[in-house]
């Protein structure tokens, strides 16, 4: 636990370099592209300063993203009560709990660390879901809490969002933004220019995917070590699979929040979903069950 932990630590750092530096290669080339050096100290500047406002506002803006609600105890008893004796339970302080009004089933966790920790779930989950099949799902997202998979998942959120829209910024400057036609730029840096932009939200994406998938299954374990119940949360993954359905409000950049792919499935949703099949973290829980 404590290795992922640390692991979760030294990845934030690593996919802030691997942004930044995507932002860098853009302002850089764009610098050439209209021969002034200035476009690219600006935009890094501007880059550095938003992530840093990123970390401490992410959490906001998916809670803003998402349409959530914050409730107290009163308002829906049985939910603040499941969060409330798993945060004893693990030893975290008490998240501020949202609901989201939406007849899709799915929870999230999210904010910069355990002090300032989220948990939000949809109508739709605690309409279908039994009390053990809830309490794996808040276990769940407790264990993103736990592993520093929600600073990670933030970061992540946060920079996806700033280099796709540096992106189209950059591709309406390449095509409406009227070059000036004595710069020394020559057609090769055009060409780099409009690869860079097209290639920089899809290296982007990849990045967010290749940590998000392995943290679903990291999260699975945990909470099965919470409740030492992991059928509870394989049996919560079963009704996700068969009453699944799109969120009604869509968000891209924070899908992978999410304890169930939140999207429409696409053409391509296997090859870029931010979360590993429901049968294969199923079949990892049950076999899991045997050492508890």
């Amino acid at each position: 636990m404590y290795k992922a932990i640390a692991a979760n630590k030294r990845n934030t750092v690593f996919i802030m370099a691997v942004f930044v530096a995507l932002i860098g290669l853009i302002a850089w080339i764009f610098s050439l592209i209209y021969g002034n050096p200035t476009i690219a100290y600006v935009t890094i500047g501007i880059s550095i300063v938003y992530a840093v406002i990123q970390y401490f506002a992410a959490g906001s803006l998916a809670i803003m993203s998402s349409g959530a609600k914050e409730i107290q105890k009163s308002d829906n008893p049985r939910l603040w009560r499941t969060v409330e004796n798993l945060a004893i339970t693990t030893g975290l302080p008490m998240p501020k709990v949202y609901i989201i009004e939406d007849p899709a089933p799915n929870a999230f966790a999210t904010g910069r660390d355990p002090q300032h920790a989220i948990v939000a779930a949809t109508t739709g989950l605690l309409d279908i879901m039994n009390d053990t099949e809830l309490e794996g799902v808040i276990a769940h997202e407790l264990g993103h809490v736990q592993n520093y998979d929600i600073r990670v998942s933030m970061i992540a959120f946060g920079l996806v969002s700033v280099i796709s829209a540096i992106s189209n910024v950059a591709m309406q400057m390449l095509f409406f933004g009227g070059r000036d036609r004595n710069s020394s730029s020559s057609p090769w840096a055009l060409v780099i220019g409009i690869i860079a932009v097209v290639l920089a939200p899809i290296i982007a994406t990849i990045v967010q995917l290749a940590v998000s998938r392995q943290r679903e299954y990291l999260a699975d374990a945990t909470g099965s070590m919470t409740t030492r119940h992991p059928e509870g949360l394989a049996s919560a993954l079963e009704k996700l699979a068969q009453y699944g359905r799109p969120m009604q409000k869509q968000n891209t950049a924070m899908a992978h929040l999410y304890i169930s792919n939140p999207l429409k499935p696409g053409l391509l949703a296997g090859l870029f979903s931010t979360h590993p099949p429901l049968e294969a973290r199923i079949a990892r829980l049950r076999h899991s069950q045997k050492e508890f």
